[in-house]
């Protein structure tokens, strides 16, 4: 099997819990009173905007992000607020569908359904096939839309005919993320990670310690390394061709490789920088690897396309979980993604307009939200922190306005093109994101909680730190995001709900031990624990695609997973943001931007309130005259238009 066979495979495996593989499509023709004909849709990850410290509009009005500020004085504004549990994979859908969870199905990213065992996700999130109602692009192709996706979540396996371009994390095609590679004698000090070093915490690593052969393995490629002098490092493929020799803090140029996946070669390139070399030869190595290739595009020369017009793509900067926290030069590596991936997304908007002409071009980058969760800035403007200094939270905001100036500086690409010499001046530009950042304090251990209760039961890797759960004798335990799974009988094999008095009284147990948990400041982090059976009418949550209980938190804490075996409850983790498991209605800084620029459009006009997610999609089709889907749940923001 080939890793562009994959679309099929999903389709079969996750043909239980969802519709979107069905072929056939609804007859939809966009009406004759349509003021809009194309739309570009912007959606960066995790741009935080909000009333208070992130007042992008007060810094728009300031001239420092000047293409919002057109879109503010020539179109509509205002914050929308996301849907609960408030992180990407829940609200991309909900955008992108109109509908709420309870509706369009995804709960979680690493989502558990019923019937299937625990030890694994069981229906991914970030997956097309695990929507149970059809997005935007479903609805704009039949109505005749040429389309465009560009790093947007939820998109792949692919549902159109044309183009898909690296749906993040589908389970579909070569996903060639970027590498951390280190030194095997630092494995001991990282070892308190556990799976932090596993993409989503679940799948491949994100970094490898690397033993005395100084082996680069990632993607089907090996890259062999040398210490020379303790000041510099050798880079250069297995046949001998060098790649590059790097001092500490040194990029190379990009490099011409082959990559392989599942016996399947395919073109790319890497860069690579010397982060730190230690004195006793210990060093730590950043790769980045050519996030475009034809087994992740649709159609496949899409890829080759647009690295030979745009370059080797940096879709964003970072991995999740965060792996540029660990040493104080990460830093500065962040930085440099964050410029490489922000100016590889301003210039493919005007190549993909040129080249490929979409009517309908939705776009993303992760860059966002990778450096509000990061170690190095939300902590540093946040005064509630005994270190906080007027000094470094300055710093800190430069780099942050230069992130929302490059964002800024993508959505005016789109502007240029809209209003260009010949252009028919039918362009709707929005401007959005699937939630904000809120500052991050303390985690949550709520599995080690469970293990000194004697309910859950595991056994620790003494050289990795990751845990194995023991499931037969395992009766409680919390999976991210925000679920707690019980059975009095043990949670081995496929999972259904427990019932009667031993399960109630359980339960019970669970949700008191959880709200007995206090910090040492006197704070007890859960806002609520709610039964599956009211999570539809507390949450708008699906029933069959989440936990026994359902977790919400209070700001600045975050529910973590990895079980360790100290006994501790509470820790102080080095990342500073985050936002799962908390509710956008009462949490500001979960807030997110909303602009519209283009005909049909009140000029200048500012919404009084908060929208919700699901009310921006029926508007956009009001504008362009195209009948919104039965599932759509939001309303048209008629008040905004002309």
């Amino acid at each position: 099997m080939t890793p562009r066979q994959l679309p099929a495979l999903a389709c079969l495996v996750l043909v239980l819990f969802a519709s979107g593989c069905a072929t056939t499509r609804p007859s939809v023709v966009a009406g004759p009173n349509a003021k809009v004909k194309k739309l570009y849709w912007f959606i960066p990850d995790g741009m935080r905007a909000d009333r208070g410290e992130f007042n992008i509009y007060r810094w728009a009005a300031e001239g420092k992000l000047p293409n919002i500020k057109r879109m503010m004085e020539e179109g509509a504004h205002g914050y929308s607020i996301p849907d609960f549990p408030s992180h990407t994979p829940i609200n991309f859908a909900s955008l992108l569908t109109g509908a709420h969870p309870s509706k369009h199905g995804i709960a979680d990213g690493p989502m558990h359904a019923l019937g299937f065992p625990l030890a694994k996700p069981s229906a991914p999130g970030f997956a097309s096939t695990t929507k149970r109602v059809p997005p935007i692009w479903k609805t704009m192709e039949a109505a005749g839309k040429k389309i465009m996706l560009l790093s947007i979540p939820g998109s792949t396996p692919p549902e159109i005919r044309e183009t898909t371009v690296r749906g993040r994390w589908g389970g579909w095609g070569a996903d060639t993320f970027n590498m951390i590679f280190e030194s095997k004698g630092k494995l001991p000090e990282r070892r308190k990670m556990g799976r932090g070093f596993r993409l989503f915490f679940l799948d491949a690593p994100l970094t490898k310690f690397v033993d005395e052969k100084l082996e680069l393995d990632a993607h089907g490629l090996t890259i062999k390394a040398r210490v020379l002098d303790g000041r510099r490092m050798e880079f250069s493929l297995e046949d001998g061709r060098p790649l590059a020799t790097l001092a500490q803090g040194q990029w190379s140029d990009w490099r011409d490789v082959e990559l392989r996946m599942r016996n399947v070669a395919f073109p790319s390139a890497v860069k690579i920088k010397l982060i730190k070399l230690w004195p006793d030869g210990n060093f730590r190595v950043r790769v980045l690897y050519n996030n475009l290739n034809r087994l992740i595009t649709e159609p496949g020369h899409v890829a080759e396309t647009l690295s030979r017009g745009v370059g080797p793509m940096v879709d964003h900067a970072d991995n999740w979980p965060p792996q540029l926290i660990f040493e104080n030069e990460d830093k500065q590596a962040f930085l440099d993604e964050m410029r490489l991936s922000l100016d590889w997304h301003r210039r493919a908007v005007p190549f993909i307009y040129e080249r490929f002409n979409p009517d309908v071009f939705i776009h993303d980058t992760y860059t966002s939200k990778q450096m509000l969760e990061s170690r190095w800035w939300q902590g540093e403007i946040d005064a509630s922190r005994k270190n906080h200094t007027a000094e470094k939270s300055a710093e800190a905001w430069k780099d942050i306005l230069e992130l929302y100036q490059g964002l800024d500086a993508i959505v005016g690409e789109a502007m240029k093109k809209a209003e260009a010499p010949g252009a028919n001046k039918d362009t709707l530009v929005v401007l959005s994101s699937d939630h904000g950042v809120c500052p991050l304090h303390r985690l949550v251990h709520l599995n080690n909680l469970f293990a000194k209760k004697g309910w859950l039961k595991f056994k620790l890797d003494p050289a990795t730190g990751e845990a194995t759960i023991d499931w037969a004798h395992t009766k409680v335990i919390y999976l991210k995001m925000l679920h707690v799974y019980i059975n009095p009988a043990g949670l081995a094999g496929n999972y259904q709900r427990a019932s009667g008095p031993e399960y109630e009284k359980l339960r019970d147990e669970v949700v008191r031990a959880v709200k007995a948990l206090k910090d040492t400041n006197g704070v007890h982090p859960l806002v609520r624990a709610v039964r599956w059976e009211d999570a539809a009418s507390v949450y708008d949550l699906p029933q069959d695609r989440i936990g026994d209980l359902v977790l919400e938190t209070r700001v600045k804490y975050f529910w973590y997973e990895e079980v360790d075996g100290s006994g501790r409850f509470f820790s102080t983790p080095l990342t500073s943001g985050y936002k799962q498991s908390l509710d956008a209605r009462i949490n500001t800084c979960m807030w997110t931007p909303f602009l519209m620029w283009g005909p049909g459009v009140k000029k200048g006009y500012e919404l009084a309130e908060p929208i919700s997610h699901v009310d921006q999609l029926p508007t956009f089709l009001k504008l362009m005259d195209i009948p919104a889907p039965a599932h759509v749940q939001g309303r048209v923001l008629s008040e905004a238009l002309e």
